[in-house]
């Protein structure tokens, strides 16, 4: 009995061990569950969809590859957050970091009276010293603020190119905010002119750097004009301006549409400028225009707040006065208006007075015809060679009586207009005035209408027919790289460039082919041109390197001092390297002693040399051998 009570006990007590244990095990299977759910629910809506949640008994793992540590580190507080942090065991990886990209290199630079500022970042390999060298020099005695960073990061293969542009950019702009980066370079510049702005951008456009883009915005004050004008002229021959002044964009619409409604056709010049006397004055001008249109004819010249309106002739008088009575009544307050019906011509056999004046395009001035007495004569000449200069002026002029009231004002007027063009040709008759001839000017015909009317006044009868010829344009007219690189040619080939014997000194005959040079390359602009020298085969080779660099630099030299701007100009020597003839005969040792120029064409490769880095090296030298016999 007691054996059997005690097997009981045993079996109670092992009974409840295994229930004890089951149930542990049981509960320890519902915690790691339900722990695991809950942390793998928070990673997943905290956007820690990377991590895998693992259970092991009451320890949470997390496996995975985090992005950065600090992502593996918010991962692991979030499963700490819902489990005691103790139970969490952190198996995540971080994922390798990716390559540090390089910055950007980029500089800002600010150019005006006040000076130069830079700021922004340059490669370790930019020549320092000499980029402030040439900046220094750019400044002009003006203070240089130099805020430019480094880093030791790889050069851009076009940042060299650009950076070397935006400088050259910067020495002819002077007051500029340049944007420079290996990819483009932004210019916003401040002209002084239109005529200027035009010149500029011209020269901008040269060279630009391959592989790099080019942006250009140059303003420029509008021009101040006074009297300021329109001239409109309707008949035979059809409908054109002499001359086009408007002060804003919607008064150029205007005053173009009503021209085109009279039949105008061609491309208007309209002159955007400051000096107008009414807000009001492209209504003024349209309605103006519209009525000689509505007339057949006439000419119609809107001075300031002069609107003077001249009929054809042989219009009816009711239709004159129809027109100009409601042209009257609607012009803007501030205008006012004359108009005049002229008579229909007599018949007369008399002699009529004339007075010419012709421009050759070679610039010879020849003035004949008819003028009141001998004091306005010389007054003529003296007035001629006063707006022509050192021209050759012939005078065939001839005194006569009765020649009509303010016949001597009309023929200087007649000269100062012709002063205008390049070439052509002014009649002055007793009732008009004609003026015929080229120019390179676009506003050529809008200034000789305004000096017209300024001094015969607003009535004057007066014809002008200017061509504008590109060629003739100062500036327009720049010849291209080549243009200019052939013209050079052209010179040197007739005529050499010559030095004493053994030296670099130029001789006195070739002073005049340098002089001739200087003069095509100030008309050319903006160029970056090598000057390479050359010699025969006489001598050692050491020697003749050493003489064709310093021969190379005389010109140079030479240039400069003819005010060529040069700071883009190289000079070498290349010894008797290249001969163009054969170096056993004299004349073919004269051929080979030469000086050439050439433009230099930029490369785009990673290894060039950047031509700060040319600008601060001296030019290469040789040691000569003095006892080596001199080459001519």
């Amino acid at each position: 009995m007691r054996l059997s009570a005690l097997f009981i006990r045993l079996i109670v007590f092992a009974a409840a061990g295994f229930l004890s244990v089951g149930a542990a095990q049981t509960t320890v299977a519902v915690v790691e569950e339900r722990s695991v759910l809950a942390v793998q629910e928070t990673l997943v809506d905290q956007g820690y969809e990377w991590a895998t949640v693992l259970g092991d008994g009451l320890q949470v793992i997390l496996e995975g590859e985090a992005p950065t540590e600090a992502v593996r580190f918010r991962a692991i507080s979030a499963a700490g957050g819902m489990v005691d942090a103790s139970r969490v065991i952190d198996n995540l990886s971080v994922a390798d970091s990716e390559v540090i990209q390089p910055p950007e290199f980029a500089i800002e630079i600010l150019r005006n009276n006040a000076g130069v500022s830079l700021i922004g970042l340059i490669p370790a390999t930019t020549d320092r010293d000499a980029l402030a060298a040439r900046i220094t020099d750019i400044a002009d005695g003006l203070p240089v603020t130099d805020l430019l960073e480094v880093a030791d990061y790889p050069t851009p293969d076009t940042w060299r190119a650009a950076l070397d542009y935006s400088l050259r950019a910067l020495d002819l702009l002077n007051k500029s905010k340049i944007s420079v980066n290996a990819d483009r370079v932004i210019v916003n510049a401040i002209s002084d002119s239109p005529a200027e702005k035009r010149q500029l951008e011209i020269a901008l456009a040269r060279n630009t750097p391959d592989g790099v883009r080019l942006a250009v915005e140059i303003s420029a004050p509008r021009p101040v004009i006074s009297p300021f004008t329109t001239r409109f002229i309707l008949d035979d021959e059809g409908a054109r301006f002499d001359a086009c002044t408007a002060d804003t964009e919607e008064a150029i619409s205007q005053i173009l549409t009503a021209a085109s409604e009279a039949g105008f056709q061609e491309q208007a010049n309209c002159i955007l400028a400051l000096g107008a006397p009414s807000r009001t004055w492209g209504q003024a001008v349209a309605q103006s225009i519209t009525a000689v249109d509505n007339l057949g004819g006439g000419t119609i010249t809107i001075a300031d707040t002069d609107v003077t309106l001249i009929a054809p002739v042989g219009t009816g008088q009711a239709t004159f006065d129809n027109i100009v009575g409601r042209l009257e009544n609607s012009l803007p307050e501030a205008f006012a208006l004359t108009a005049e019906l002229p008579e229909l011509p007599t018949q007369t056999t008399e002699e009529l007075p004339r007075f010419t004046a012709t421009l050759s395009p070679e610039g010879a001035v020849q003035i004949r015809g008819r003028v009141p007495d001998d004091i306005t004569n010389t007054v003529v000449e003296n007035f001629a060679r006063a707006r022509f200069g050192q021209r050759d002026i012939t005078m065939g002029t001839r005194t006569a009586d009765g020649l009509p009231a303010g016949w001597s004002v009309r023929v200087l007027a007649a000269i100062e207009a012709l002063s205008e063009l390049s070439n052509g040709a002014v009649i002055v008759e007793a009732d008009k005035l004609q003026i015929r001839g080229n120019t390179g000017n676009e506003d050529a015909s809008g200034a000789i209408s305004r000096l017209l009317i300024e001094k015969l006044g607003q009535t004057a009868d007066f014809e002008i027919d200017v061509t504008y010829v590109k060629e003739l344009d100062p500036i327009a007219g720049i010849p291209t790289p080549e243009e200019c690189i052939a013209q050079i040619t052209a010179v040197t080939d007739a005529r050499k460039i010559t030095f004493d014997p053994g030296s670099a000194d130029l001789t006195a005959a070739t002073q005049p082919v340098v002089d001739e040079i200087a003069d095509i390359l100030k008309a050319c602009g903006d160029l970056r041109i090598r000057v390479s020298g050359f010699t025969d085969s006489q001598g050692r080779e050491i020697m003749n390197q050493q003489l064709s660099q310093d021969r190379a630099d005389a010109v140079l030299t030479a240039l400069r001092a003819r005010r060529v701007p040069v700071s883009t100009f190289t000079s070498i020597g290349f010894g008797e390297e290249n001969p163009i003839a054969d170096n056993d005969t004299e004349e073919g040792r004269e051929a080979n002693r030469r000086i050439e120029f050439s433009l230099i064409v930029p490369e785009s490769t990673a290894d060039e040399a950047s031509t700060l880095d040319e600008l601060a090296a001296e030019p290469p030298t040789e040691d000569a051998d003095d006892t080596a016999p001199e080459n001519e």
